[in-house]
């Protein structure tokens, strides 16, 4: 498992605590979860590092959060996108997905292309 922090480009943290809060209601621990679900295992984030994230996006405005019951029954924050968050989710996905695919062809040059 790769830890979120090591070799990913700036910013990816952002997005991806907004797509996994964009498909449910999450709690930080939550959070951390569905990240490494949603990446198939490959992608584990540092709780020294999410809850800093989370504490950004709230303040920029594209999460808010409330204070809930846990399934365990303790006492959790409990985060959801904003119609901010969503707007900024969607251009975050076009622009890696440009990039992506901007990369796959690159990646696929031949000498002949040169």
């Amino acid at each position: 498992m790769l830890p979120v922090s090591a070799g990913l480009l700036p910013g990816t943290l952002d997005l991806l605590i907004l797509k996994a809060i964009s498909l449910e209601r999450l709690h930080g621990y939550g959070v951390l979860l569905r990240i490494r679900q949603i990446s198939g295992e490959a992608l584990d984030v540092p709780q020294g590092s999410l809850y800093p994230a989370l504490n950004r996006l709230e303040h920029r405005g594209l999460i808010e959060s409330e204070w809930g019951e846990s399934r365990n029954g303790r006492r959790a924050k409990y985060y959801s996108l904003t119609r901010g968050g969503r707007r900024q989710l969607k251009q975050e996905v076009a622009g890696w997905e440009r990039l992506a695919q901007a990369m796959a062809v690159a990646l696929r040059a031949t000498p002949e292309e040169a």
